[in-house]
């Protein structure tokens, strides 16, 4: 059986200890190895943003496949990172490493996802920027507060967002839509709008709009 250790990174804390994100990296990567016969020998956990290229516990990670002759199992490519230098790099270092997303894929194509990744990282930081421009334009203090403002307004968007779907989410449960799963699948049906006014609902995003109504303790949600 071929050996194979296996690498996980989430950007918060808060993941981190929820296990959000982590737990649906863990079994993608699971159902993986189960599939094509790796033998999982070590796992890494590693809470840092994809913007930061230093990394020991992926270092760690890639020691230790050099040494136990393995390779590295990860999720999704984007869980390396998003810059197409450090992700040369790691190639380079003559380690094996698949990424479940896309088993198949070549050194071409590999660096071709990663630059995509870096550009999405540099088109967030730029519309970042202008909402903080549009936010000054509007009166909102920018400076040493201002993403702490801006990120308050945002909050209280989006529990507004999530009062409109009070009536929505209630009836769903009491047609027997028990499961966050079952209720991001019947809000996609019915074409429900997300909050980004685009894009499908997810697992994490039903729990976020639940969660946001619980927290204002106007009703309590299963979920």
């Amino acid at each position: 059986m071929k050996k194979a250790i296996t690498y996980y990174r989430v950007s918060t804390e808060r993941q981190g200890v929820s296990g959000l994100g982590l737990d649906a990296q863990r079994q993608a990567v699971q159902d993986f190895a189960l599939a094509n016969g790796f033998m999982l020998v070590s796992e890494f956990v590693e809470v840092e943003s994809g913007k930061n290229n230093k990394r020991p516990v992926l270092m760690e990670a890639l020691t230790t496949c050099r040494d136990a002759r393995a390779t590295l199992l990860i999720a999704r490519l984007d869980r390396l990172g998003r810059n197409v230098a450090f992700i040369s790099k790691l190639m380079e270092a003559g380690i094996d490493f698949k990424a479940v997303d896309n088993p198949h894929a070549d050194k071409l194509i590999v660096h071709i996802m990663a630059a995509f990744a870096e550009h999405e990282r540099d088109m967030i930081s730029k519309r970042t920027t202008a909402a903080l421009q549009v936010a000054k334009s509007k009166g909102v203090e920018l400076g040493r507060h201002g993403r702490y403002v801006l990120s308050v307004a945002n909050r209280q968007e989006a529990e507004r967002f999530a009062l409109t779907l009070l009536p929505v989410l209630r009836e769903l449960q009491r047609k027997g839509f028990k499961t966050v799963r079952a209720i991001a699948g019947e809000l996609n049906r019915r074409q429900v709008p997300t909050f980004s006014k685009s894009g499908r609902w997810h697992v994490s995003t039903v729990h976020n709009v639940i969660k946001r109504l619980n927290q204002q303790n106007i009703c309590r949600l299963a979920g």
